[in-house]
């Protein structure tokens, strides 16, 4: 089926806020429930955030923390019930491409996003594709008498019916535009952690051993950067180990790496103890549960709080 709209956006964070909007505008009587059974969390599984989709109110006491939601004004998605949403801003490329494929879903195409500088003004549009024009929502009224209901129908079906009529002129249509414009906020370090962590994992530690290795420093040299560029950045780190061995002393091994890497970043690069947690999780959080003793089981996590 031929796309309706097409999404233009700045940031791959905005583009994906760009989708949520479009599919209200083809919806217009669509819920918050509605829009979490369109986009579920599923599509965004990344860590920080409690819904893809929550109200205003309960959004800003997230923003409270730290900047999680997109919240303001002029980022907020206004439903016909009258009712304000806030979308997650955290989106990493994995969740973004899976958000594009669920908006092809609704007939909503996405153009590649265009980046942005820190601080630079940016946003979003949407642009209708192949003569389509978005229904007009009608506002729920209850207690109106059903023959009220019936001559409201015979009105709209009249006017259908006139504007239909041939009139001598060809009429042209033209695609519509739709602009937002917003401010971008940097949530680039969430894909800057991601790549650390990675980064950090590909280190190793030797077996049975929390010491850290040169590489390792160097990743979490790269992850102090990253947490004083922001601030209002806090972080869980957690261990994890494969099922190998006693699981008593797996836990205490999973901890000892995990308060490593903590006290690297607080003894050895500066960073405030208040802002980092570490935490062993030992084998009982398996990334791959059907081979319990695999490698990638081995890992350190670094969580935003």
């Amino acid at each position: 089926m031929a796309s309706k709209i097409k999404v233009y956006g700045k940031a791959q964070n905005r583009t994906a806020l760009g989708i949520a909007h479009a599919y209200v505008v083809m919806y217009p009587q669509a819920t918050l429930e509605d829009l979490r059974k369109a986009f579920p969390n599923s599509i965004c599984p990344d860590k920080g955030v409690a819904e893809n989709f929550l109200p205003v109110d309960e959004a800003e006491k997230f923003n409270s923390k730290m900047s999680l939601y997109f919240a303001k004004p002029d980022e907020v998605i206004d439903l016909q019930d009258g009712s304000k949403v806030a979308l997650s801003q955290v989106w990493s490329k994995p969740s973004f491409d899976r958000m594009v494929e669920q908006g092809k879903l609704y007939d909503i195409e996405v153009a590649e996003f265009e980046k942005t500088m820190k601080g630079e003004k940016g946003g979003y549009r949407l642009e209708y594709l192949n003569g389509y024009v978005p229904p007009v929502a009608v506002a729920s009224k209850k207690g109106l008498p059903w023959w009220l209901w019936l001559l409201l129908a015979l009105l709209v079906a009249g006017v259908v019916v006139a504007l239909c009529l041939p009139r001598g002129e060809k009429v042209v249509e033209v695609e519509k535009i739709v602009e937002k414009e917003v401010i971008v906020r940097d949530t680039v370090f969430v894909q800057q952690i991601a790549e650390i962590e990675t980064n950090f994992n590909a280190a190793q530690f030797e077996q049975g051993k929390a010491d850290l290795n040169d590489d390792a420093k160097l990743a979490l040299h790269d992850l102090a950067k990253v947490m004083k560029q922001n601030p209002e950045l806090r972080l869980r780190i957690e261990g994890h180990t494969s099922a190998e061995g006693e699981a008593a002393v797996n836990q205490k091994l999973s901890e000892d790496r995990a308060q490593a890497a903590k006290d690297f970043l607080v003894n050895k690069e500066g960073i405030d103890a208040s802002r980092l947690e570490a935490v062993g999780k030992g084998s009982s959080e398996l990334k791959d549960p059907e081979n319990p003793t695999s490698d990638v089981n081995r890992r350190t996590e670094f969580e935003i709080i």
